[in-house]
């Protein structure tokens, strides 16, 4: 009984992964969801969460009455439930309502003194603000037309939080920019979603080059070319002097030799990593323009 719960747990809890994946990356792309969608998705969330809390709760008691300690207990309860993708997206929605705290407060995250914050907001920043728009829009109408009191309250809970989300993933962004360290690390995030560290000195040439990648916002090809991209572009390409591990949104891991970026000014990105090159090297080729 408790394997058929536990197993029960996991696939709960996977199609919650898949559905708030699919919620945050139409969201990243800037396609508008219905609100009617958000509405069923997150009742259904709230659903899972609810029967999945009953799951890790008996876990729990099980591990104590096993002899565990009560932080053990809860911690081997919650990996025996919860998938991993499922613990990162918690992780990811808790850090982006932390990213708005930052944002009112005008605090970025993580730029030590010295180093460079290079933006990337620009070409997503209209369209976030867009959606906010409609989506409060969508809930003054729905609270309008909507005559039973329970749902109405109900719906417009959930439209608020949609609402919230949204300012949260963009708010992420804007408080989690792209580092340059004074030494020539370089930093590449997209909001709480994505965080990939280059060491100093593994740069080996940075140009500005625009290029229009296909795809979402995080790919890598066969060659290991990661593309970080924002609004449908890049403006940065940086060739490494080897390989270097990232880790994508829900946990796969994988590796790169060339890392193309977008940054609002990138001209002032690549001049900071090559002011961070070690002395004696090879000066990088000369800017160019590209298309994919």
């Amino acid at each position: 009984m408790r394997g058929t719960g536990t197993r029960v747990a996991r696939w709960g809890f996977g199609a919650l992964a898949v559905a708030e994946v699919t919620l945050l990356a139409c969201l990243a792309a800037g396609v508008r969801v219905p609100g009617a969608v958000l509405v069923v998705a997150e009742v259904l969330v709230a659903t899972v969460v609810g029967v999945e809390c009953v799951a890790v709760e008996r876990l729990r008691r099980a591990s104590r009455r096993a002899g565990a300690g009560r932080r053990e207990a809860l911690g081997t309860a919650l990996r025996t439930a919860v998938p991993e993708r499922v613990r990162r997206l918690v992780g990811h929605e808790a850090r982006a309502l932390h990213s708005l705290v930052l944002w009112v407060s005008r605090r970025r995250h993580a730029v030590p003194e010295g180093a460079l914050a290079v933006a990337y907001t620009g070409p997503q920043t209209a369209m976030m603000y867009g959606l906010v728009f409609v989506a409060v829009v969508e809930t003054a109408v729905l609270a309008l037309v909507i005559p039973w009191p329970v749902v109405h309250a109900a719906v417009l809970v959930l439209d608020v939080y949609g609402v919230v989300l949204v300012l949260a993933l963009h708010a992420s962004c804007v408080t989690r920019p792209h580092v340059v360290g004074a030494d020539g690390a370089l930093r590449l995030r997209y909001g709480v979603l994505f965080d990939l560290r280059v060491p100093a000195g593994a740069v080996e040439t940075a140009r500005v080059e625009r290029r229009f990648p296909d795809g979402g916002p995080v790919r890598v090809d066969a060659e290991g070319v990661l593309d970080l991209v924002v609004g449908g572009q890049t403006t940065v390409t940086v060739e490494l002097a080897g390989p270097v591990e990232f880790v994508r949104p829900l946990g796969k891991r994988g590796s790169a030799r060339t890392v193309r970026f977008h940054a609002d000014d990138p001209g002032a990105a690549v001049a900071a990593l090559r002011r961070g090159r070690a002395p004696g090297e090879a000066s990088p080729p000369p800017d160019r323009a590209g298309r994919a």
